[in-house]
């Protein structure tokens, strides 16, 4: 395995990023964090020291970097928890392409966990059972996807699309995983046959609480409530709270001029109201707080781009859980 951390080594991490990432990260965290994530009082049911980051967030440094530099950059920074949107990288990195293996390797390395995965549900139809392989080479607890549960926006497409999650998640169940859902902002969207009705509220309501699970993206979540008024996202954990591992924590700054009413910014930059929505969903499950920000590859300058904007995130999702 040692052929892998010979390939990247923090020197060349310094100059493919000219070495800016620290400077700039030190120079922004205030304000950013200043803005929106001031500190919150203890008892809190996301817990500070299990920070996650969803790799799509900093995909341009994965493929042009590849793990071995990212992970262990990662874990400087302060992250605990990785979900994955892939596990490929540019095969020049190393000629060919990594291995699951070796990626357990580089996550162990570095004190680093594997927390979920986001997979086409193209592949939980067709190739479950290999999805549930990689989550266990990797140790991770929880595989899922980012795709809505259905295509047609019906109560009878939902409910469908409940009996095909049933399904698989009662497969990843039987080898001690979980399985999980993470919403966008259509989900919270009417159904077109029945106006009164909710969509999310049909999948929640036909799929099993003890093998299906939810991952709350929390800015798609008020995107949602934005759209479609009338429910408050918080209302959800606080009322089904085993139900929801994993949270999506990406902020988003109030746009009049956007159709989702938000643009999607770095963490503390924006102004969702996440100060009450953790104390909002109360205490009675541990959920972990993953940061994604789909816009952070375009972050100038870049380098840094992204993994500034992730220094910068982590710093004010650790002072608004501290």
């Amino acid at each position: 395995m040692s052929h892998i951390h010979k390939s990247f080594d923090r020197r060349d991490f310094l100059r493919a990023t000219a070495g800016t990432t620290v400077a700039i990260a030190a120079a922004s965290v205030t304000g950013a964090a200043a803005t929106s994530a001031t500190a919150a009082p203890s008892g809190l049911s996301i817990p500070k020291d299990r920070i996650g980051i969803q790799l799509y967030s900093i995909r341009d440094k994965v493929s042009a970097l590849g793990f071995a530099v990212v992970l262990p950059e990662l874990a400087r920074i302060g992250y605990k928890e990785i979900e994955f949107a892939g596990y490929t990288q540019s095969t020049s990195i190393l000629g060919r392409q990594i291995t699951l293996p070796e990626i357990r390797k580089l996550l162990d390395d570095h004190g680093l966990r594997a927390v979920g995965s986001h997979v086409g549900i193209g592949n939980l139809r067709t190739n479950l059972q290999a999805e549930l392989d990689a989550a266990q080479i990797l140790g991770m607890p929880h595989v899922g996807t980012a795709n809505a549960p259905s295509n047609v926006n019906t109560v009878a497409g939902y409910r469908a699309a409940a009996d095909e999650f049933n399904a698989w998640g009662t497969a990843a169940s039987a080898r001690g995983l979980k399985l999980y859902q993470h919403n966008h902002a259509g989900e919270f969207a009417f159904a077109t046959d029945q106006p009164s009705v909710r969509l999310y509220d049909v999948f929640l309501k036909n799929t099993d609480p003890r093998h299906v699970y939810l991952e709350l993206d929390i800015y798609w979540a008020y995107v949602g409530q934005y759209r479609w008024p009338g429910f408050d996202p918080a209302a959800y954990v606080r009322n089904q709270p085993y139900r929801y591992p994993l949270f999506h924590m990406k902020d988003g700054d109030a746009n009049a001029a956007n159709a989702n009413g938000f643009d999607i910014v770095e963490f503390g930059a924006g102004d969702l109201p996440y100060e009450r929505f953790v104390r909002d969903i109360g205490s009675r499950a541990s959920h972990i707080g993953i940061w994604e920000q789909d816009t952070a590859p375009n972050t100038q300058p870049n380098p840094p781009g992204s993994l500034g904007a992730a220094e910068r995130s982590f710093t004010a999702l650790k002072g608004l859980l501290g």
